[in-house]
């Protein structure tokens, strides 16, 4: 996952693409919220998703909101692999769902930054 963030400035995910319904910027917005719901599942910090959390923006990410969870993606990966050395039974379903589900979506990020001319090569990030 870290190579298909590499280089990923705030103009192309901000960037509008007729037909597709969300920005690069949404993308990691919906992962980073989603990750830390999951991770605090599967941490032990919570014992219940949150009823509330609204997992896609309500409005275009602004930079700042952009780098925030873009930072908070990267921690997040970092920690879900520290989770997954030696997961409980909950952390392994935890990260099981969140793995599959993310899948997807980071399909979406490689499709787009391929669509931008901007998905890195492998083994160059």
């Amino acid at each position: 996952m870290t190579e298909l963030l590499s280089g990923l400035n705030w103009h192309e995910a901000a960037r509008k693409t007729p037909g597709v319904p969300y920005t690069l910027a949404a993308l990691v917005y919906h992962l980073s919220v989603t990750q830390r719901a999951s991770l605090d599942l599967a941490s032990g910090r919570a014992t219940a998703w949150p009823v509330a959390l609204s997992v896609w923006p309500d409005h275009s990410p602004t930079r700042a909101e952009f780098e925030e969870c873009l930072g908070d993606l990267r921690a997040g990966l970092a920690e879900a692999q520290v989770l997954a050395e030696d997961p409980s039974v909950r952390s392994r379903e935890v990260l099981a769902d969140l793995a599959v589900h993310s899948a997807y979506h980071w399909g979406q990020v490689a499709l787009l930054r391929r669509l931008y001319g901007t998905l890195p090569l492998p083994g160059l990030a």
